[in-house]
């Protein structure tokens, strides 16, 4: 089977500002010679300490972010041999995203948020009849009009997966989703994610500092000092 996602000696490494004058480390390697290769259907975490290169690799994994050498390969394509353009595309196509501080948009209801990767990917006929459905799903049929502000953290971070799962992702990427939450809403959350993720197939990366978490998972990828242990 060919891997869905797949790294080979990724790596990034950040201009330091050092003072004029002053001697010193100049850039910082925050990622070294990552190989990494995710299967179809896949559930696998992305730990270690704060620090340690795990957001840097899921954005760079999803093409967000430039690696400083390296290729990663989704579904088979070169994705750093496109233009941003072309990567935006092929996120559109592939890819589902649920991040920490939610990134719900103020100005759109919930129905909206989630109607809005459906409408981008051209979708739009059906838009709100698969996003009502889709929140029903998580629970918020009650909440359809509410504008984020007006809703809980917990409410917030099911309007994101309710808009991460609607466009039927091949691969979704969590980044600490459950970072911004209490213990029982961020359990609830885990519980939800992983239904959704069960019942749609799809291959599932996530990072977090949550051990417990991390090993529901299927596989663990520890990082440290920007490298796999």
């Amino acid at each position: 089977m060919t891997p869905i996602i797949k790294a080979e000696k990724l790596s990034k490494i950040v201009p330091l500002a050092v003072p004029s004058g002053e001697g010193g480390a100049t850039t910082l390697s925050i990622l070294q010679d990552i190989d990494v290769a995710v299967m179809p259907g896949e559930a696998v975490a992305v730990v270690g300490a704060s620090g340690s290169g795990k957001s840097t690799l899921l954005g760079l994994l999803a093409g967000l972010d430039v690696p400083t050498g390296g290729k990663v390969f989704l579904d088979g394509g070169d994705l750093f041999a496109l233009d941003e353009d072309g990567r935006a595309a092929l996120r559109s196509r592939l890819l589902g995203f649920v991040f920490q501080s939610f990134q719900l948009l103020p100005a759109l209801t919930a129905l909206e948020n989630v109607m809005l990767p459906l409408e981008l990917s051209g979708q739009s006929s059906d838009a709100a009849a698969a996003a009502r459905a889709m929140l029903a799903r998580v629970g918020l049929a009650e909440r359809l009009n509410h504008y984020p502000k007006y809703l809980s953290g917990g409410e917030q971070q099911r309007v994101a997966l309710a808009r991460a799962f609607v466009v039927k992702p091949r691969i979704l990427m969590a980044d600490e989703p459950t970072g911004n939450l209490d213990a029982a809403t961020g359990a609830s959350i885990i519980d939800l994610l992983f239904e959704l993720n069960a019942e749609s197939g799809t291959t599932l990366v996530l990072v977090t500092h949550d051990e417990v978490l991390a090993r529901r998972c299927g596989r663990i990828i520890r990082l440290a000092a920007g490298r796999v242990l």
